[in-house]
């Protein structure tokens, strides 16, 4: 290795002295996790990232306090797929029907929260734990998060808002968990803190009666710099803003009952912005996630900034991290890495040996094709480059027109694009060549693709070939001859083309 790092095993050996702290007063010998995912929230969008129009200082805190990723990424940018990696810690092509948005979750790999809990973990989830889909269908007895603590509701500030008291019913958890130990030991935790926030609908004009001014969005280049979407926006980063207060309240929970020091706690979110050619596409805004990591065992910056880390991670390497943080084995059936040796590493910057590769794809999310067929993509990223690969260009990649573009959640942005039929409507909604390729990072937002530049022929070819060749090695079905079965894993939505049948957000029973 080029730099000091700690592996697992270092990291519970760093662990130790917590620990030892903790059976002093008779309490946990395993540090805690506390797992906070936000629906829809994109990266950069966090006061840590440097985007000054969106408030986020217990995010900004976590990455201040541990480590800041630079470069975290979904293998599918949609809420269920992503979450079926998280929990199987499998990248989506190796999910089987868990892939498709709206699919059946099958019980064909362990569940990392429910090893936790054969490990003597106390776990327990609010908010959105997997779904939109059907679990139930695939073996699941309950949602594969685990059991759910969905009794505390609160009044949001704005409509469109979950009225699920996220941090209330953490403090709910935890209250059962003490009960639970009597005069004994409480169980360490894993809590999954999933908030519905930032997902469509908004209150239209919630973020300026809220006094956030449209003048200070960074508007994408992929959009026309109109009010109207930059009033769009911050309505957005008004309900980012909510899902880091619940953040902020889990933490001073933590520090009431001085269990803080000893709980890992990790802040993500499933994928980007509920905005065209965002969510559920296969471009950087997409795929690419916000990601803060505090906790024992994770190395903070020196005080004056984070401690950022440059390397290439993937929220199927949540899994193996969680259970190296136990001191459990991990299941053979995870395909990602343990990230205990970047969260340990007295250094920040690139950390592993060797070249940093990320794949990326999809397949069906939303019907509204003839057929109800998908979009199925795959993509490799590197420091330098993302490839695309469109399987099926001759297909409108949002959806049909007629149908509405239902892989886009309907919105003012959304509105607004589909009015002029100009270069913005195709950048979002028109069809896409069968490869793509963009220098990166300099072009972030996607909008050059040099896929027909013969100066970067050579870099495509090579892009092409290995993405092939990992895929190949993952027993991707559209690699192996077996690309058919996408389009017969069965749709649990309700299989019609209105917008009515596409909204994920729902209240828990």
């Amino acid at each position: 290795m080029s730099r000091s790092l700690l592996t697992a095993a270092a990291l519970l050996a760093a662990l130790a002295p917590a620990a030892t702290a903790q059976e002093a007063r008779g309490g946990n010998e395993r540090p805690n996790i506390l797992f906070v995912i936000a629906d829809d929230w994109g990266w950069p969008h966090a006061g840590a990232y440097g985007t000054d129009w969106v408030n986020t200082p217990n995010f900004d805190r976590v990455a201040q306090d541990g480590a800041l990723f630079k470069n975290a990424f979904t293998s599918n940018p949609k809420c269920s797929p992503c979450r079926a990696s998280i929990l199987t810690g499998r990248n989506s092509w190796q999910t089987g029907e868990a892939i498709n948005h709206f699919g059946v979750f099958p019980n064909t790999w362990p569940a990392y929260p429910d090893l936790l809990e054969e490990g003597g973990y106390k776990i327990g989830y609010t908010g959105k734990g997997w779904g939109p889909g059907d679990y139930e269908a695939g073996g699941w007895e309950r949602n594969p998060a685990g059991p759910a603590y969905q009794k505390a509701r609160t009044q949001p500030p704005a409509g469109g808002m979950s009225a699920c008291d996220y941090a209330g019913n953490f403090d709910l958890f935890l209250k059962e968990r003490d009960a639970e130990a009597g005069d004994g030991p409480a169980k360490p935790f894993h809590f999954w803190l999933g908030t519905y926030e930032p997902h469509r609908a908004y209150e239209l004009g919630s973020g300026v009666k809220a006094g956030k001014s449209p003048a200070q969005v960074d508007v994408p280049s992929f959009y026309p710099d109109t009010r109207e979407i930059r009033e769009d926006l911050v309505d957005y980063a008004l309900e980012v803003e909510y899902v880091d207060q619940h953040l902020g309240r889990a933490l001073k929970l933590l520090e009431e009952r001085g269990e803080l020091e000893n709980t890992l706690v990790v802040v993500t979110s499933d994928h980007g912005m509920p905005f065209p050619r965002v969510k559920g596409q296969i471009y950087e805004w997409g795929f690419h996630l916000p990601l803060a990591v505090m906790g024992p065992g994770v190395t903070a910056g020196d005080g004056t900034g984070s401690r950022t880390v440059e390397d290439f991670v993937n929220v199927r390497d949540f899994a193996p991290t969680f259970l190296d943080v136990a001191g459990l084995p991990r299941s053979d059936s995870f395909t990602g890495k343990s990230m205990t040796d970047l969260l340990g590493a007295s250094e920040g910057g690139k950390l592993r040996e060797g070249a940093d590769e990320m794949l990326v794809g999809k397949e069906r999310h939303d019907v509204g094709r003839p057929n109800d067929v998908g979009y199925p993509v795959r993509a490799i990223r590197t420091p330098d480059y993302l490839y695309i690969r469109n399987f099926t260009p001759d297909r409108w990649p949002a959806g049909n027109p007629e149908t509405g573009y239902r892989n886009v959640d309907d919105s003012p942005t959304k509105s607004a694009l589909t009015r002029r039929f100009n270069q913005y409507y195709r950048l979002s909604f028109g069809k896409r060549p069968a490869e793509e390729l963009y220098k990166m990072p300099a072009d972030r937002d996607n909008m050059k693709n040099l896929a027909g530049d013969p100066a970067h022929r050579g870099a495509k070819t090579r892009l092409r070939d290995r993405m092939y060749e990992l895929l190949e090695a993952e027993g991707d079905p559209r690699m192996t001859g077996r690309a058919w079965v996408f389009d017969d894993y069965r749709y649990t939505g309700r299989a019609t083309h209105g917008w009515e049948a596409f909204q994920e957000f729902s209240e828990p029973d």
